[in-house]
């Protein structure tokens, strides 16, 4: 699975009960050779991709690709990678903390 298939299929898995409320945009700077930005706006309980990220998103992570496809195909646990350094956030923590429900990571 490429970078780019694990976008599309992060759509899928967007949890719209759990977004109630939310109105914030997360994005993802993923290195290495498939690198790329891309951002999720979360608002009115929906999940719009951007390819090419944002300038001021709530949060940005930053992570390999091989530990992105990993993460999201449910072969390394988000909150593993994040508490071994894979993934590295800035800004809103709290939002961070509500990713796997959001869509529905393993």
């Amino acid at each position: 699975m490429t970078v780019a298939e694990t976008f599309e299929e992060l759509q899928a898995r967007f949890n719209t009960a759990a977004s109630a409320g939310l109105n914030k945009i997360i994005q993802l700077d993923v290195t290495g050779p498939e690198a790329g930005q891309w951002a999720v706006h979360i608002a009115n309980q929906t999940c719009t991709l951007i390819p090419g990220g944002v300038e001021n998103p709530d949060l940005t992570l930053t992570i390999a690709d091989k530990d992105w496809v990993a993460v999201a195909t449910g072969q390394l646990d988000a909150m593993n990678a994040f508490l071994t350094g894979k993934i590295k956030a800035t800004g809103d923590m709290m939002l961070a903390m509500r990713i796997p429900n959001l869509f529905n990571l393993k």
